[in-house]
C-alpha cells in the first residue's frame, strides 16, 4: 500500500513538472543572448561607463554624508492672548517656549587623510551639532570656520582615524561640453551618483563676493549641497550649491562653486577661521549706457562708484561720486563683480593702484586696501 501511494505521489509531481516545462516557453524568448552583447567592449561607450565607475570606487569612501541638528524655541500660539481683542483687555502675554529639535542634510567631501572636510556654509550654519558618515560609520564633526558669501564651510572629524581625500582640478580649465559627475545624498539617498554636462561657466549668481558658478546640467537635489562636482580625470572641480527650480526639484540647472574658489576660502578656514578680505570703502551703483555716455565714456564698462564710506581706505585718497573704476593694477574692470573679485582677494596693507575715469579723463590714485568689517 505505502509502495502504491509513493508510485502516486512520483506521477504527481511528474505531471506538474511536465505542466511547469510546458508553461516555460511563455518566457523561453526572454533567456535569449543580446546580440548587443556582443559588441567591443573597448568601444568609447563601454570607456565612458567605467570611468563612471573607476570615479565612484574612487570617491565612495570620500563624499561623506552629513546630518545637522539644532535646538529651537517656539512660543505656544495662544489664542486668546493672540487675539487683538484680548489683548485690549488682558494685556499681551506670551506663551511658553516649547524647544524643538531641527534637522538638516547635506554632503561633503574629505580634504585631508586627517579628517578635514569640505562642505557649504548654509548646510552647517547656526547649527548645534554636525555628524558625518565616512564608509557606513558616524563621526562627531567640529565646525573650523565657515564663510557665507562663497558659502564654503571647513569641518573637521573628531577621531585620529585615518580618511581617504579628494583630488583637486584645476576649474580654471574647464570647458563648456566637459563630461561631469556628481556624488552626494539627494533627499537622504546615501552615495547618489549623477552625471551631466558643463553648461557654463563664470555664472554671477547669488554672491556677494564677486565670485562666479559653474553651471552644469547634472541632477542636483536637496541633500546634495556641498557635495563635490568631479570631471573624468577624476579630479575635483567644483562644490554643488544650489539648482535653479520653482517646484524644489532638479530641472536641469545646477551651479557649483570652482574648486580655485574654494581653495582660497578653505586655506583661510583652516588658518584663521574666517575670510580675511580686501576691502576699499565704496558702493557701486549701475553704470547704464545713458549715463556712461553722459560722463563720457565709449561704452558701459567699470565700476561707478556711488557713494564712499567715511573714513574709509576710499575717501583717504579721493575718491568720488561718479567716479568709475576702470582699472586695478592694470588690470580692466568691466562689472561691479571684478572689482569686489579683485580687491577681496588683495592682500591686506597693500597699496594699489585705481585707473578712475573722472571728468572725461583717466587719472590713477592709490588706495590701502584694509580688510573688510
Amino acid at each position: 500500500m505505502n509502495f502504491k501511494m509513493a508510485s502516486i505521489s512520483v506521477c504527481m509531481i511528474l505531471a506538474l513538472s511536465a505542466g511547469l516545462l510546458q508553461a516555460e516557453p511563455f518566457l523561453a524568448e526572454t533567456a535569449r543572448e543580446s546580440p548587443l552583447k556582443k559588441r567591443d567592449r573597448n568601444s568609447p561607450v563601454y570607456e565612458l561607463q567605467n570611468a563612471y565607475q573607476q570615479i565612484y570606487e574612487q570617491y565612495k569612501n570620500s563624499v561623506v554624508f552629513i546630518s545637522t541638528e539644532k535646538t529651537v524655541k517656539q512660543r505656544y500660539y495662544d489664542p486668546f492672548m493672540d487675539d487683538p481683542f484680548f489683548r485690549e483687555f488682558f494685556g499681551r502675554r506670551h506663551g511658553t517656549p516649547a524647544p524643538q529639535k531641527q534637522k538638516g542634510l547635506g554632503t561633503g567631501f574629505i580634504i585631508s587623510s586627517n579628517g578635514y572636510i569640505c562642505t557649504n556654509h548654509h548646510v552647517v550654519a547656526n547649527m548645534d551639532s554636525v555628524t558625518v558618515r565616512v564608509n557606513n560609520k558616524d563621526y562627531k564633526a567640529s565646525l573650523i570656520g565657515s564663510d557665507k558669501l562663497t558659502d564654503i564651510a571647513l569641518l573637521k572629524i573628531n577621531d585620529t582615524g585615518k580618511f581617504t581625500p579628494v583630488y583637486f582640478g584645476d576649474s580654471d580649465s574647464v570647458k563648456i561640453g566637459d563630461i561631469t559627475v556628481a556624488i552626494g545624498n539627494p533627499f537622504g539617498l546615501d552615495k547618489t551618483i549623477t552625471t551631466g554636462i558643463i553648461s557654463a561657466t563664470g555664472r554671477h549668481v547669488y554672491n556677494d563676493a564677486g565670485g562666479t558658478h559653474i553651471q552644469t546640467d547634472a541632477s542636483i537635489n536637496p541633500g546634495n549641497s556641498g557635495g563635490p562636482l568631479i570631471n573624468l580625470d577624476g579630479e575635483v572641480i567644483g562644490v554643488n550649491r544650489m539648482i535653479y527650480s520653482s517646484t524644489g526639484g532638479n530641472l536641469g540647472i545646477s551651479f557649483a562653486i570652482p574648486i580655485n574658489t574654494a581653495r582660497d576660502t578653505l586655506l583661510q578656514l583652516q588658518k584663521y577661521g574666517k575670510v580675511r578680505r580686501g576691502y576699499i570703502g565704496v558702493q557701486i551703483s549701475p553704470l547704464t549706457e545713458e549715463f556712461a555716455k553722459e560722463l563720457g565714456l565709449k561704452k558701459a564698462s567699470g565700476a561707478l562708484v556711488g557713494s564712499v564710506v567715511k573714513d574709509s581706505p576710499a575717501e583717504k585718497s579721493g575718491l568720488r561720486i561718479r567716479d568709475v573704476i576702470v582699472q586695478v593694477e592694470g588690470t580692466k574692470i568691466a562689472t561691479a563683480s571684478d572689482l569686489v573679485a579683485i580687491i577681496g582677494k588683495t592682500a591686506i596693507g597693500k597699496n594699489v593702484r585705481l585707473t578712475l575715469w573722472r571728468d572725461k579723463n583717466e587719472i590713477n590714485v592709490w588706495v590701502t586696501v584694509k580688510e573688510r568689517p
